[in-house]
């Protein structure tokens, strides 16, 4: 497994949009795709390397993520998937304290087979000037799922 973070975005002009950055961590898994898919999009799988959630892969579909309350955090997520495309693409809105926190991003999943393997790219889009500590928080956060990912896909092994 390779991997690596990245921050992109613009920080200039007068568009809202243009003054966001997003989170990019990629990471090479050596699974096929429909493997790294399932974890993807089956709620019970996710629930080992994410949260617990109602995930379902339908577009329109809304759900939460669930985790420990903490400080300054209730423990939910509540999202909306807006993009399907099996085993290449998937994508939901991701928002924490209400539609009213400005605290909405995008998240992007897309997956590309490698020799041995898949490419596992995701990009959670849409963190304001004003939200390095949601940044900070989210990098934390996919690094240690993404951890969680591979250990999951090593403990189901090819039953997956």
């Amino acid at each position: 497994m390779t991997d690596s973070a990245t921050s992109s975005g613009s920080n200039s002009g007068s568009n809202p949009a243009e003054n966001t950055r997003s989170l990019v961590i990629e990471r090479v898994f050596a699974h096929p795709q429909e493997k790294l898919w399932r974890a993807l999009t089956e709620s019970t799988l996710i629930a080992q390397w994410m949260m617990n959630n109602d995930f379902e892969a339908v577009v329109g579909r809304k759900f939460q993520f669930r985790a420990e309350p903490m400080p300054n955090w209730n423990g939910i997520v509540d999202c909306e998937v807006i993009a399907v495309e099996p085993i290449e693409r998937l994508s939901y809105n991701w928002g924490v304290g209400g539609g009213e926190s400005g605290l909405q991003w995008v998240v992007l999943f897309t997956l590309t087979p490698t020799e041995g393997g898949t490419h596992v790219r995701m990009e959670q889009s849409g963190f304001g000037p004003d939200q390095q500590a949601a940044y900070q928080g989210a990098n934390y956060g996919w690094q240690k799922f993404f951890g969680g990912l591979e250990q999951v896909l090593e403990r189901v092994g090819a039953g997956l």
